[in-house]
């Protein structure tokens, strides 16, 4: 019988998507008020892998990237999606279409995990209507996607920011207990 025990650390990231009519420090201040203070955040990226989103949030839209300082307890991840959830309402516009759209997900040292409301074969139910999934793995030294992962998430930027937010995180479970052998 394996022992129960308190899950590792992840840390916290919130994949955003928004039209270039919404100022990038308005979105940088949305995701501080939601998930605390931050310590990474990329450049803004195009995201035209999709036109999915066109209609509602208005092109041209942009992917940006956070990670929260704090590292968080996986198992909050359905809180989280739902605080985001909250969010987009409160910012829609008045005939209801979102501003943006934020993803919070979760990095380990072997996974990126996101929060989605999609039901899907390859995703797994937490609570309340959300579910995980498993976007990429950690081989060879980087991200690597799925048969499922998202075309976005399967790009080179992507991956590559996600590779120095992880560093980020190793430098934080080092501090944490340097002596352990954090594989997760």
């Amino acid at each position: 019988m394996g022992n129960l025990a308190p899950f590792q650390p992840h840390k916290l990231i919130i994949p955003a998507l928004a039209s270039v009519d919404v100022c990038p420090e308005d979105l940088h201040s949305t995701v501080t008020a939601l998930f605390g203070p931050l310590d990474a955040r990329s450049d803004p990226i195009p995201f035209t892998f999709t036109r999915y989103y066109d209609q509602e949030l208005g092109p041209p839209i942009r992917r940006v990237f956070f990670s929260a300082r704090e590292l968080v307890d996986p198992a909050l991840l359905p809180q989280l999606k739902e605080a985001a959830n909250a969010r987009e309402r409160e910012t829609a516009r008045p005939d209801g279409r979102r501003t943006i759209n934020l993803d919070p997900g979760l990095l380990s040292l072997s996974r990126v995990i996101l929060a989605t409301t999609k039901a899907s074969g390859h995703r797994i139910p937490l609570r309340d209507g959300i579910h995980a999934e498993v976007t990429l793995l950690f081989r060879h030294g980087a991200y690597e996607p799925l048969e499922w992962t998202y075309p976005d998430f399967r790009g080179v930027a992507y991956r590559e920011w996600l590779l120095s937010v992880r560093e980020i995180y190793h430098g934080q479970l080092r501090a944490i207990d340097p002596d352990r052998n954090w594989r997760l």
